[in-house]
């Protein structure tokens, strides 16, 4: 027997949980709403971790998806520090760190991911530093203030974003990256190079297509051994080699589960009135044609949004065009729209030169992603042709000429 039930178990202390409840009341909802997480916060945005809050220039509470009062003016019982241990889909019940067992009506998984940890010779060893929460970025800022030099292993978001930060501070920093030029899985080499180019303007030292081999150090890191066999003398580390959804609780309720929460169009899950959302989840889009997954905070923010739909029985498909940005502080922003596994033709508008363009990333004369830097209005008119999914045809011209009105494209 539960000790008590709620209507609506939010599980995962992140923003597609805050933004499912502030859905729920939004649209009316006035049954109980119960928001479990295992940080010791309430939800936050994670971007500021590897930036503004990093060095020092925005504190804990800038970055609170919601004033600690709403919860309690909108009757959201919220309970941090506390983590769903347990589901029995079957029963509906969950079983809350403590001992508390409650029974829901309908529930929303936002358990988020993991970071991928390196399991290399030395891996144990003081100063390896990896980023996720604000205990992680409070870390790292303590640990560096007396270093001169820091290796961030890997070039993708976090590592390009912790060491433009870490340069902010005075430090010099190595980028140790296995592909040749940073954020070129995603992006293409074009545009990686250009940010690579951009960092090394800065400051910031590359060892590209290198591994990391080993951490070596008495009782600390000191040296970062790669593959190829270099040495690269450092006094810290920050690790950023990705995140993996974590499916745990999921996987153990007999939720389907691969490569995140398996879920329909409408994000529900193979269970009814079990709902994913944010980084674990996985579901069948309707825009990409196949089942996707995206890692970013506004695609949580979304998708918290269309689950709390859902919980109220909206069946409607989840359509939004994925958004990401990302800042190197402030030498350059990237704004991406879409999310290309592979394309077969790039096109591009503005000025490449002066760092304010947008590069058109298409497959099968359709537009699947687009990026800007310096030039956001782009990024409008191609999410209109990626919701669209008309053929870019003869509006090729438009998209190349940098000064042509895109208003009716799409």
């Amino acid at each position: 027997m539960a000790d008590r039930r709620v209507d609506h178990l939010l599980v995962g202390g992140g923003i597609a949980s805050a933004y499912c409840a502030s859905e729920l009341r939004k649209r009316g909802a006035e049954g109980s709403i119960l928001l479990a997480g295992r940080e010791p916060e309430p939800p936050y945005d994670r971007p500021p971790l590897s930036k503004e809050y990093l060095r020092g220039e925005a504190g804990r509470e800038d970055g609170y998806v919601h004033p600690l009062a709403w919860y309690e003016e909108n009757d959201v019982e919220l309970l941090t520090g506390r983590s769903v241990i347990s589901i029995d889909a079957g029963e509906r019940t969950a079983k809350i760190q403590g001992g508390e067992e409650v029974e829901f009506g309908t529930a929303l998984l936002a358990t988020g991911a993991m970071v991928n940890i390196l399991r290399v010779d030395g891996a144990q060893l003081e100063g390896i530093h990896y980023l996720r929460a604000y205990g992680n970025s409070d870390s790292i800022r303590e640990d560096v203030a007396a270093a001169e030099h820091v290796v961030c292993v890997g070039g993708s978001y976090i590592g390009a974003e912790v060491a433009a930060s870490l340069i902010e501070l005075g430090k010099r920093c190595t980028i140790v990256e296995i592909e040749p030029v940073i954020l070129s899985r995603v992006f293409g080499e074009d545009v990686g190079r250009r940010f690579q180019s951009l960092l090394s303007e800065r400051g910031v030292a590359f060892a590209a297509g290198e591994t990391v081999a080993a951490f070596e150090g008495d009782e600390r890191v000191s040296t970062v051994l790669t593959e190829s066999g270099m040495a690269i003398d450092c006094d810290a580390v920050v690790v950023g080699a990705g995140v993996r959804p974590d499916t745990m609780l999921a996987g153990r309720a007999g939720l389907e589960v691969e490569d995140g929460i398996v879920c329909d169009s409408g994000l529900e899950t193979s269970v009814e009135g079990i709902f994913a959302a944010g980084d674990c989840c996985s579901y069948d889009s309707e825009l990409h044609g196949r089942r996707v997954r995206f890692e970013h905070w506004d695609v949580a923010l979304h998708q918290g949004r269309h689950a709390a739909r859902g919980m109220l029985r909206d069946k409607s498909p989840y359509r939004v065009v994925p958004y990401f940005f990302s800042d190197l502080s402030d030498w350059a922003s990237l704004e991406y729209v879409g999310g290309a596994a592979d394309w077969d033709e790039v096109l591009w508008r503005g000025d490449l030169d002066a760092g304010e363009y947008s590069a058109w990333y298409l497959s099968s004369d359709r537009v699947v992603a687009a990026l800007a830097v310096g030039r956001s209005e782009d990024l409008l008119a191609a999410r209109r042709l990626i919701e669209s999914g008309e053929p870019v045809g003869d509006r090729r011209d438009a998209i190349g000429d940098a000064d042509a009105d895109l208003s009716d494209l799409g």
